[in-house]
């Protein structure tokens, strides 16, 4: 097998196996057709979305996106919020979590599970379609025990595709075509295409205003474009921390969301950088 080198944000060279990533030139693997099924099924939706539009169906699609964090909560409210996250239809929440935590540990490295490093187009969604390559880089989802030792998570790692199922039926029964349009599929393919940027754009352009020694970003139109989500840099120097739109400018609305449940009551425990650890990065 021919190995290429890449090498990381602070110079250091890396041996990487230069892999087939091809669906067409690969042993298939039932996961990957799905997921990129599901992507073709999206674009294809938003094709015929123009057709089946209504002020309903527009109002409902922005209604599905607004729910996306994970902090300190009371167990009902966090599996609630868990659940509403299962239908931005990226997974279920220990896949998602185990990814992200193999991306903050080895960010843009060879076992990164989505850097620039291998490509922009690979980080940006190339890597959605090959699990069996995320296997072999990041090892079984074995960083999530504290997920998988609750019976909920596990419950909806089985049965994720049987909710999303359940929710295009519900819309199709109460709005027809255009709620199932635009209530799954424009809503999914928008919700999918900003969530990737992230992920890309983010690691790719923009300024550093910590020095974190990866390839991770602060840039505006993702920022602004996903509600906080593209103040990347800020992220990873902070990851820990709940809030991301550090400066006044930087919209940030799940950090307003989570002032507001810490207001109520209902979250606690709420991270947020101290001078110290700013300091500690300010380059």
């Amino acid at each position: 097998m021919a190995v290429d080198l890449v090498s990381n944000p602070n110079g250091v060279q890396l041996k990487q196996a230069k892999k087939e990533l091809l669906l067409s030139k690969r042993k298939g693997v039932i996961w990957d057709r799905v997921n990129l099924g599901g992507i073709i099924l999206q674009f294809i939706g938003l094709l015929f979305a123009p057709f089946y539009f209504t002020w309903s169906a527009f109002w409902l699609t922005l209604i599905l996106n607004l729910s996306h964090k994970s902090f300190n909560l009371p167990k009902p409210l966090e599996y609630l919020f868990a659940y509403f996250g299962l239908h931005a239809a990226q997974g279920d929440p220990i896949f998602w979590v185990s990814t992200h935590r193999h991306h903050h540990q080895f960010t843009d490295s060879d076992r990164d599970p989505h850097s620039p490093i291998e490509g922009f187009w690979f980080s940006h969604m190339n890597w959605f379609f090959h699990n069996s390559y995320l296997w072999e880089k990041c090892g079984k989802s074995n960083n999530v025990l504290d997920l998988k030792k609750q019976a909920y998570y596990r419950f909806l790692r089985r049965t994720h595709f049987l909710h999303l199922s359940g929710l295009a039926l519900l819309l199709y029964v109460v709005g027809g075509l255009p709620h199932l349009i635009w209530g799954m599929l424009v809503r999914t393919a928008v919700g999918h295409q900003c969530s990737f940027t992230v992920n890309s754009v983010c690691h790719t352009w923009g300024n550093r205003p910590w020095n974190t020694k990866d390839l991770s970003k602060n840039n505006w139109v993702v920022g602004y474009l996903v509600f906080g989500e593209g103040w990347h840099n800020n992220h990873h120097a902070f990851e820990s921390s709940a809030w991301l739109g550090l400066e006044w400018w930087q919209l940030d609305i799940p950090w307003y969301i989570i002032r507001l449940l810490e207001y109520l009551g209902l979250a606690t425990n709420v991270k947020v950088p101290t001078e110290l650890q700013k300091r500690k990065y300010n380059s």
